[in-house]
């Protein structure tokens, strides 16, 4: 019976181990790497080096942490895209209820049958006036602008850093 043989590919990745005929190409190495992670560097397994970071990356980035939802008056609420639309559609209602004379406090602005309420991530209902509803809208427009901002000061760093994903870097 034959001893076990490893093999790795041209650029150092793990191919497997064979007793015969390994892939036409291959190369063999002394060991099997620990971690099906490392790459053979010539005399021993290493780790594979890191992608640098791209502008696509944070943009991916930006995109959850847009998506990730709003805080507003300490409630977590819901911000995908439709949510957005959503946010904004009720907070132009709003404020032509304000101009249109809307009070403080008056839940029934949008209809006078119901009081007006935002469903927030815990699926609680948020009374809000037609005022807290503007206020809701500006401060979800204002926290897309800023995650938008934080990318671009990102993209605009030479390298990138690795660690983009890390919250000292967002706001």
């Amino acid at each position: 019976m034959t001893a076990m043989k490893y093999y790795v590919s041209n650029d150092g990745r793990y191919l497997g181990g064979w007793d015969a005929n390994p892939p036409p190409g291959a190369i063999e190495v002394p060991s099997a790497p620990d971690d099906a992670r490392q790459l053979w560097l010539g005399d021993s397994w290493g780790e594979v080096p890191s992608a640098p970071v791209t502008s696509l990356d944070i943009d991916i980035e930006r995109d959850r942490r847009i998506d990730a939802g709003v805080e507003f008056q300490g409630l977590l609420f819901q911000s995908r895209a439709t949510d957005r639309e959503n946010i904004a559609g009720a907070a132009q209602l709003g404020f032509m209820a304000v101009v249109a004379g809307a009070e403080a406090n008056d839940l029934r602005w949008s209809n006078p049958d119901q009081d007006f309420a935002w469903i927030a991530s815990d699926n609680s209902l948020v009374p809000m006036d037609a005022q807290t509803v503007v206020a809701f809208g500006k401060t979800a427009a204002e926290r897309k602008q800023a995650l938008i901002f934080a990318a671009r000061q990102l993209k605009d760093m030479e390298p990138i850093p690795a660690d983009y994903t890390d919250d000292k870097w967002w706001p």
